[in-house]
């Protein structure tokens, strides 16, 4: 079993992971707004690199929130067709990305940036969507609970009370699969600009159902990639877009 997470407009190395043919998680931000790298991405094709280094300058300095605020500013005065402009890109982006699942084993749910209605309906056959359900893959049940907690207004968001409910369908698993870490520092905060991004839903999940494996993703410069909470070994599955490799679970 493989796992990947923050694909980011990554087809290829994808297209390459999927072709191995085994079994492939896939834990969500499979499009890319904004490479923090580079600021390349699909705001910058559309609004422009200025927007987005002035976007990531204020993110550096002032903090996420002022950030989202210059953000929603700019939103608010955007130019007629803009929005469509933006779904049109996010649309070519899922056939790209999606398409490179294409004869794969693939169980994928999602992440903040996406829009998950759109992502599901991108996805060849033989991949499947999953989000608060439970499957069992390579004799393993593996629960599957989708969505970030940012708080910008983006489709994929979640609330920690949406986290819950999520959850609480699932029961018992022997892997849990998210995309948002848990309320745990080292997991949850970005090295360079972090906020706590974890879901305190997802901690208490663990502490209370203690599956052997927890991945995840979102955090792009962990603090830490592993760590232990009780039996449960917890493993970001991420920066796929810039490491291109997969984690192998067993």
């Amino acid at each position: 079993m493989l796992i990947v997470s923050d694909v980011h407009g990554a087809a290829e190395p994808l297209r390459r992971v999927a072709a191995l043919g085994e079994p492939l998680l896939v834990l969500g931000d499979l499009i890319n707004y904004i490479d923090y790298r580079s600021n390349e991405g699909i705001v910058a094709d559309i609004s422009g690199k200025h927007l987005v280094d002035e976007f990531v300058r204020i993110r550096a300095l002032e903090g996420n929130d002022a950030a989202t605020d210059f953000w929603q500013g700019e939103w608010a005065h955007r130019d007629e067709g803009l929005e469509d402009r933006y779904s049109e890109a996010v649309e070519a982006s899922y056939r790209d990305v999606c398409g490179a699942l294409r004869g794969s084993n693939a169980y994928v749910t999602y992440g903040n940036v996406d829009r998950p209605k759109m992502l599901a309906e991108h996805l060849p056959n033989g991949a499947r969507f999953v989000d608060a359900e439970v499957i069992e893959i390579d004799g393993q049940r593996v629960g599957f609970a989708g969505g970030g907690l940012t708080s910008i207004g983006t489709p994929g968001e979640v609330t920690e009370r949406e986290m819950k409910a999520k959850l609480d369908q699932l029961g018992p698993v022997d892997i849990l699969a998210t995309h948002v870490p848990p309320a745990i520092p080292a997991l949850a905060c970005d090295v360079i600009g972090g906020r706590q991004k974890g879901s305190i839903a997802v901690l208490e999940y663990i502490k209370r159902q203690m599956p052997a494996f927890h991945y995840f993703g979102d955090i792009h410069q962990p603090r830490a990639t592993t760590w232990r909470i009780g039996p449960t070994t917890c493993i970001n599955a991420g920066y796929f877009r810039a490491t291109e490799r997969p984690i192998r679970h067993g």
